[in-house]
Order: C-alpha cells, then structure tokens, then sequence
C-alpha cells in the first residue's frame, strides 16, 4: 500500500497517484485556482483511490455551489455502493462518510465526523482542511479553533503543511475573540509562506475586530504582491481592504476596488458563490448609509438570478436578497423567500437524511430574508421585529463575524430609522464597547443623540468619528 508524506495509508492509490495527491493538497491549503485540476490527476492515476473520492467530493461542497454537489453526488454514491471495504483503512473509511455527510448536506455531521478522525489521525492535512472550512459555513467558532489546536500539538514546526495550519488557527482564534493570539499565530504563519492567504486572511480579521482599520490598510498594503491575485481567496481578502477603507469615509476608494477586483466588468454569469456573495455584502454596507449605487446593483441582481439556485445554503439566500432588494426588485426577493418558505414546509428528504440547510433556513436564514426585503420597502418595526430574536443566533447560518456585521448593522439602521432610541442606544453601546474607535459607532451615536435632542453629544461623537477616519484615511 501507498502511504502520503504522513506515513498515513492510501488503498488503491498508486505512488503516482500519491503525488498528485500532495499537490492537490498543497493547492487546496494554499487557494491555489488549480486544485480541482491536481485533484482530478489523483482519479485518473487511480480511478479507485478512495483518499481521491474524498477529496473530490469535499471541493464539491466547500464552495457553496448547487451545481457542484449536485454533479458529484452521484459519481460517489456509485463508487461507494462497489468499493469492498474490507480493502481500506479506518481512516478513509471515516473519510468516505464525511465526504458522503457532506453530499447529502449534513454539514455539521460531516464536521463531527472529521472531528473524531482528527483525534485519531492529527497529521491528516485534509481533514483538518476540510473539517476547518465546515466549521466556517456553519459559523462554529470554538471547533474552528479547537479542531486545529486539538492537532496542532502533534505537528513538527519544519512540516510544510505547518504554516498553513497556523493561518486556520489563526481565524479560529480571532473568531473565538483571541484576537492578539490570532494575529501572532497568522504571522506566524505568514513566515512560514508569505503566500500563505488564509494566514493573510487571518490577520485581516483581527484588524476589524479591533476596530484597527489604518493598520488593516498598512498589513495588506505591505502584503498586496502575496494575497492579491491568482488565488480563490483574493476577492475575499480585496472584500476586507474595501472594508477597512469604507471606515475612512472613502467611498471613491471603496468602489475602486469593487470594480477592479472585488466583481470586474469581466466577469459574466459564471462568477462563484462567494464572489457574489462578497459584493452583496459590500453593497449593502453603502445601501444602508443611503448610498444606491443602481447600475452596480442591477448587474449584481442579474447574475445572482442568472444561478437560479434552489435551496442549498442559507448564507447565500442572504445575499442573493441583498442584491435584489439593491436593485429595487422587490418581486425577485419576495419569489425567492415564498421558495423558502415553501421548502421547509415541504417533507423532508424521503431518505430521512439530515439536511443541516433546513434548520439553517428556518432559524435564521429566512428571517434575515424577509428582515433585508422589510428594510428595502422601509418597513423598519417588522425589520426590527425579525432580527431582534435571532441576532444572538447570526452565526448558526455561516459566515464570520465580519461578515454578519451586515445583518447586525440593518438591525441598528432599522431601530434609528423607526425611532426605537431605547434599543439603539443599547445597541450602539455594545458596538462602542466593543470597538470604541470605529467611525461608524460614533456616526450612529450623534445620530441617536441628534434623535434625542442633544446636539452637544452629536457634534462630539461626528468629531470623533471624522478625527479617526483622518486617521485611517492617512495610512
């Protein structure tokens, strides 16, 4: 039998294979845009490779793309229905239920799998991969972070899969709040590989944590030859220096980077979920502050409709509504949250298979829907309504923190706009106490105050916010 650089076995995978397999590995922990390709190297070397059945299956899912699981769902089925098992190992036989879990949609039974095979196989790089991305679509910070910890222990520092797996530490930590400890552990592992984007990635997070937006600005200034092309991750981490650069009051420089790299003019109808997925979130953050941006949105709209996607992953319905309450086509949002709707009513999966989409849709996802299209048509009490019970549940529908402060901000536009100034105030006192240096904070304090009469209070918090915006902006 084939063994990998671990000394970990592969049944029914040749040497050749093997290689290829390491290089798809390399590729997956690095973003490389020619993973699927290494991948596919490893099935044509060894068509019965059950390590390469995994993998593939995996990339199927990990993007949030229907399609994707849709096409791999039955390859692998066929292959697991006549694989003899009695000729693999343990290992990949957990791997091989993992991977299934992931195809029929069990996120969160596929995560605990690749838990429990962690524990038993800690140098197996592609489970701590793939169990790590599962616990960010299903926004579980502490397995995000333990999962990696847990195996970090029984790694040696000269191991070239070492950085990487201190970059994914380090956004486990940062999610978990650990936010020095995350920075010192994704500059780690940036010394290891300066290439190593999911470390960049990681560092970024703990500057808008921090409410450090100048020094988010400097760090991927100082890194932008490593983080900002040829990788899947480039988009996102272009997403995170716009963020940074909206907190100067810079929408000029905001719009820059989404038209050259965030959703350039060339991309078409085939641009990936989480591409899509980043400019929503982007535009959204200008629609709340009055900014329309029509034309940017009517493309956007266009091309979320374009993917016609049934239910897979509530994080996407999200942003998809985003993107048609932008452009003011309030039809397109209701049709897609009725779908929803219909969906949970519908009965379940006639397998019995627990789809973990379903409880993401109904206990959060779909509120947030309908909450996005009730502030697009200025309905801000139902917005307020909606969000309000379930913004301390945000993260059981995905994503980072960073990325559901834009559900977390509509509910705080919706209690300024409908005047609830008690839940204002307690909302923009957590904000403010939890990242004192943010424009944005004080921008909504000298609203609320200016609300309440008190225009002392206004002039302070719009100085503050236009003296730490300088501040950003100078960097």
């Amino acid at each position: 039998m084939t063994v990998d650089r671990h000394r970990l076995t592969m049944s029914d995978t040749s040497r050749d294979a093997a290689e290829h397999y390491e290089r798809a590995l390399d590729s997956l922990l690095f973003f490389r845009p020619d993973v699927s390709d290494r991948a596919a190297d490893v099935l044509k070397a060894s068509p019965g490779s059950p390590m390469g059945h995994a993998l593939h299956a995996y990339l199927a899912v990990l993007g949030t793309e229907q399609t994707q699981a849709a096409a791999a769902r039955g390859p692998f089925a066929r292959f697991r229905a006549a694989l003899d098992h009695a000729r693999t190992t343990p290992r990949e036989r957990m791997h091989l239920a993992a991977a299934g879990a992931c195809l029929d949609g069990d996120l969160h039974g596929a995560a605990r799998l690749l838990d429990e095979l962690s524990v038993g196989w800690p140098r197996d790089a592609l489970a701590l991969a793939a169990g790590h991305q599962l616990d960010f679509l299903t926004g579980d910070a502490n397995r995000l972070r333990d999962r990696i910890g847990g195996a970090l222990g029984a790694w040696d520092e000269t191991d070239p899969h070492y950085g990487p797996l201190k970059g994914m530490y380090a956004f486990g930590l940062e999610e978990s709040g650990h936010y020095e400890q995350a920075e010192e552990a994704g500059r780690e592992a940036l010394a290891h590989n300066p290439r190593d984007v999911w470390g960049v990635h990681g560092v970024a997070h703990t500057f808008e944590m921090r409410g450090r937006f100048a020094d988010g600005i400097r760090f991927l200034d100082a890194h932008v030859a490593d983080w900002s092309t040829g990788n899947f991750l480039n988009v996102h981490n272009w997403w995170h220096y716009a963020l940074f650069a909206m907190e100067t009051g810079g929408t000029d420089r905001v719009l820059d980077v989404y038209d050259a790299s965030i959703l350039p003019r060339e991309c078409g109808t085939d641009a990936l979920a989480m591409q899509l997925l980043d400019a929503s979130a982007l535009l959204w953050r200008l629609f709340l502050s009055g900014d329309a941006q029509p034309a940017r949105w009517n493309r956007l709209a266009d091309m979320w409709a374009a993917r016609a996607d049934a239910p897979h992953y509530a994080f996407n319905d999200a942003h998809t509504v985003m993107a048609y309450v932008g452009a003011g086509r309030f039809a397109d949002a209701e049709r897609l949250v009725a779908d929803r709707r219909r969906w949970l009513a519908a009965p379940r999966d006639a397998a019995g298979r627990p789809v973990s989409n379903r409880a993401m849709t109904a206990d959060v996802g779909l509120p947030v829907c309908e909450a996005l299209l009730a502030h697009g048509t200025g309905r801000y009490e139902a917005v307020v309504e909606l969000l309000l019970p379930v913004r301390h549940r945000l993260a059981g529908f995905g994503g980072s923190h960073a990325q559901r402060d834009a559900v977390h901000k509509t509910l705080l536009e919706a209690a300024l706009r409908s005047r609830r100034t008690d839940l204002a105030r307690s909302l923009i006192s957590e904000r403010l106490s939890l990242r004192p240096a943010c424009p944005y904070n004080w921008l909504a304090q000298a609203r609320l105050a200016d609300q309440l009469g008190r225009h002392a209070e206004a002039a302070t918090a719009r100085h503050r916010a236009g003296h730490h915006a300088g501040s950003a902006d100078s960097a």
